[in-house]
């Protein structure tokens, strides 16, 4: 077995350069491919790093937490992750990316014909060719339920071509 301090630190290096670079693009509004995705998912291994440098370096970790500064730190960034749970008046990208989501969802495939300046039909041929039987009259609700991935499925065949 791989001694915890030869896999642990290089995980948590590795880890924090591409949450941090993921994170910056984000920040900007870069988000091609799958930049979101890989900070999302890709962080757990920066978690599963640094739980284990913390357990490899643990006596130097609580030593760091007997100091005034250290005690500081963690307090500040603790109370910081309590008030993220508040929106304070304030909407975010993904609160406003979920309303239109579900916007877009209930109503039927002519309107979203016309929001993609598409032909009822040739929209309903579209999905068709995905393997999403569809009628005019319907909602992307009405064929994919209330699945938020297969509504986006749906959604994507219908916005992305």
């Amino acid at each position: 077995m791989i001694p915890l301090r030869k896999w642990a630190t290089p995980l948590t290096i590795g880890a924090f350069f591409l949450m941090a670079a993921t994170g910056i693009l984000m920040f900007f509004h870069i988000d091609r491919g799958i930049i979101s995705g890989a900070h999302e998912w890709l962080s757990w291994l920066f978690l599963i790093g640094v739980a284990g440098h913390v357990i490899a370096n643990f006596r130097p970790f609580t030593n760091c937490l007997k100091s005034r500064w250290g005690r500081t730190s963690v307090s500040f960034f603790g109370i910081v992750f309590v008030a993220s749970f508040f929106t304070w008046g304030a909407r975010t990208g993904g609160q406003f990316l979920a309303a239109i989501q579900n916007g877009l969802v209930s109503v039927p495939m002519t309107t979203l014909a016309a929001m993609t300046h598409t032909q009822p039909d040739v929209l309903e041929q579209r999905l068709e060719a995905h393997g999403i039987v569809v009628r005019k009259d319907q909602s992307i609700r009405d064929i994919a339920g209330d699945s938020p991935r297969k509504q986006l499925q749906v959604l994507e065949v219908v916005f992305l071509p």
